[in-house]
């Protein structure tokens, strides 16, 4: 298959974890890295073997389809519409942007410009995930029932070296983690009907106590517990909790309670983990993993699927319309506490074509 060209800006933390897993994708052709940082993306390219670019340059580079956008949530949609105005196939991190009025001109500009969005998470299209979805899809729980979802710890100035923007605009656990839980959730049972919630913030400001930033208090403006049920298309009722508020817990990231049998799903910020099963009366039992992509990290599969379909002419799974769905229920918690309602989701992307089982390494379709 004819390789992708592909550019990275934002050369963070995560860019590493995406250049590490673009080499175990053959399609993907990784040509050059920017951030409004240079030195942030001479260091980026030093360490990978690459061409280190500016913003500009790297639009404007013909030999680059795909723009990975690896920039802060603030700048996910600035980012993405000047790649799109250059003509490129942008594929964000999460969230697609921290609101839908904010991501919505994103998505119509691509569609305007005939280009593609895609986003992460990209974890559901893990080993693990796509092994759950089948044990679901075929049947082993029984019809779909209920489940939850649980995102629980005490905040990220404990281990952060610099925590102040988890905890403003375009911050706190919803945003952050909701992704993960929300899009693999999906990846499940399909999207989205409506939403309940309520949303708190117990304190309006924390003290961080990670290096170097260690003693220094920084102000808190969002939710930082968000608690609600998720009502899906198909019928099932999911409690979700997302919280930098709790001090520990003893849940599981998700279970999903079909009419005959129950499914322990492992953390969907992984790719694989312990799948366990129960039928009513039972002991919880391990079942295996069929699926390939379970066993490392591979945080450049989004991109790579989108790569795999813009060569083969199919829909890519993580994609935008995916991602502004889970953005609009994500927000829909917040809206439902502040006004004391149901939210209907109005979007209903197409649930994901689910991975076959017995691809090879670096093997998408």
């Amino acid at each position: 298959m004819e390789q992708v060209g592909i550019g990275i800006i934002g050369c963070g933390n995560i860019s590493g974890a995406y250049l590490e897993a673009a080499a175990g994708f053959p399609v993907l052709d990784v040509r050059a890295v920017a951030d409004i940082d240079p030195a942030a993306a001479e260091a980026r390219a030093s360490a990978f073997d690459l061409r280190p670019a500016s913003v500009e340059d790297l639009l404007s580079d013909p030999e680059i389809e795909i723009v990975a956008n690896l920039t802060t949530p603030l700048a996910h949609v600035e980012v993405g519409m000047r790649a799109i105005a250059a003509g490129k196939h942008v594929y964000s991190e999460k969230p697609l942007g921290v609101t839908t009025t904010e991501a919505r001109p994103l998505l119509e500009a691509a569609e305007a410009a005939g280009v593609r969005v895609g986003c992460a998470p990209d974890t559901f299209l893990g080993g693990a995930h796509q092994s759950c979805r089948k044990l679901i899809d075929d049947g082993a729980i029984g019809a779909p029932l209920a489940g939850t979802a649980f995102f629980m710890c005490p905040g990220h100035e404990r281990w952060h070296p610099s925590p102040a923007f988890y905890y403003l605009r375009g911050g706190g656990p919803m945003l952050d983690m909701g992704p993960y839980y929300i899009t693999d959730l999906v990846n499940l049972l399909g999207p989205v009907r409506r939403v309940t919630g309520i949303a708190s913030r117990a304190r309006s400001e924390r003290l961080i106590t990670s290096e170097p930033l260690h003693g220094t208090k920084i102000p808190v403006e969002v939710a930082t517990h968000v608690a609600g049920t998720l009502e899906f298309v198909a019928g099932a009722v999911v409690t979700l909790v997302m919280s930098f508020d709790v001090a520990r817990h003893g849940h599981r990231p998700i279970e999903i309670y079909g009419s005959t049998a129950a499914l322990s799903v492992p953390d969907p910020n992984n790719f694989g983990g312990d799948i366990v099963i129960a039928a009513a009366g039972e002991e919880w039992q391990t079942t295996p993993t069929v699926h390939i992509y379970a066993d490392n990290n591979y945080r450049s599969i989004g991109v790579a699927d989108m790569a795999h379909a813009i060569r083969n002419d199919r829909p890519h799974r993580a994609s935008g319309a995916l991602a502004f769905h889970v953005l609009e229920v994500m927000e829909a918690f917040q809206r439902s506490s502040d006004e004391g309602i149901h939210i209907a989701i109005e979007s209903r992307p197409e649930r994901p074509a689910a991975l076959p089982v017995g691809l090879v390494s670096g093997e998408l379709d």
